[in-house]
């Protein structure tokens, strides 16, 4: 909740342990430190909202309890599970109105599923190039119901974009690209008139020197460089030519 993220109700969780005698007396412990689980008969963890359990896992030491045990253990864990989510609420009882900027972010979306090895590279090359070109802290490619699904984890916005434009770039081909489709793009030529900028393999587009920033510049040179990664749009593709015009999309 202090991050901001939009929960739809704040959870609390406790540990439960177990002494049992020989006698079948026992007595259930409430710990949150795992004191319970290191000299008692059972690591009962329940967690949950004020409106019921959400998760449950237990270790047992013993061979058995019975359902006595589990009632009682139910029931504590109750208690001290609303205890501590009304501590918890004291000091923030609602998610932030806004994303905390350190807070991870994910984006998932889906590539044909025969372009996943395309995607993925020899020995995983190009998903680690990804990776550590827009510093992304996991992103993972699987196959799931027979579609290809990628996820981007990172906690910069435009790092998790500039990447996936990356990777859906490369799944197009020249006759794929459309007027108005932005690409992450390298610079691999820079003239008088402006720059060339790759968006697939073997297809650029020309970054006209005046479309380079938002003002009148004398020399594309002043601004960018050779390898510099851009955020573009596709402008206009000539009809006869197949030449593509393009635009700064990040400015």
């Amino acid at each position: 909740m202090d991050a901001g993220v939009p929960i739809l109700n704040p959870v609390s969780g406790i540990a439960m342990g177990l002494i049992k005698g020989k006698d079948d007396k026992f007595v259930i412990l409430k710990d949150i430190q795992g004191i319970e689980d290191f000299y008692g008969d059972m690591d009962f963890k329940v967690a949950g909202t004020k409106n019921g359990i959400t998760a449950l896992q237990m270790d047992m030491k013993i061979k058995g309890i019975n359902l006595d045990i589990i009632k009682q253990a139910l029931e504590k864990a109750r208690e001290g599970r609303l205890f501590i989510l009304d501590k918890m609420l004291e000091v923030i009882s609602e998610p932030r109105k806004s994303l905390s900027k350190s807070a991870p972010k994910i984006t998932t979306f889906k590539i044909p599923r025969e372009k996943i090895g395309e995607v993925i590279g020899p020995g995983g090359k190009n998903i680690k190039r990804i990776k550590e070109e827009f510093e992304l802290d996991e992103i993972d490619i699987s196959d799931y119901n027979g579609e290809g699904m990628v996820s981007i984890i990172s906690s910069n916005d435009v790092n998790i974009k500039m990447a996936r434009k990356s990777i859906e770039g490369m799944l197009k081909g020249v006759e794929d690209i459309k007027v108005g489709e932005e690409f992450m793009g390298t610079v691999v030529g820079i003239t008088s008139y402006g720059a060339f900028v790759n968006l697939i393999p073997g297809v650029d587009g020309l970054l006209h020197i005046s479309k380079v920033t938002n003002k009148r510049i004398k020399d594309v040179k002043d601004y960018l460089k050779i390898g510099d990664k851009i955020l573009v749009r596709v402008g206009n593709i000539d009809s006869r030519t197949k030449k593509i015009g393009l635009e700064r999309a990040d400015i």
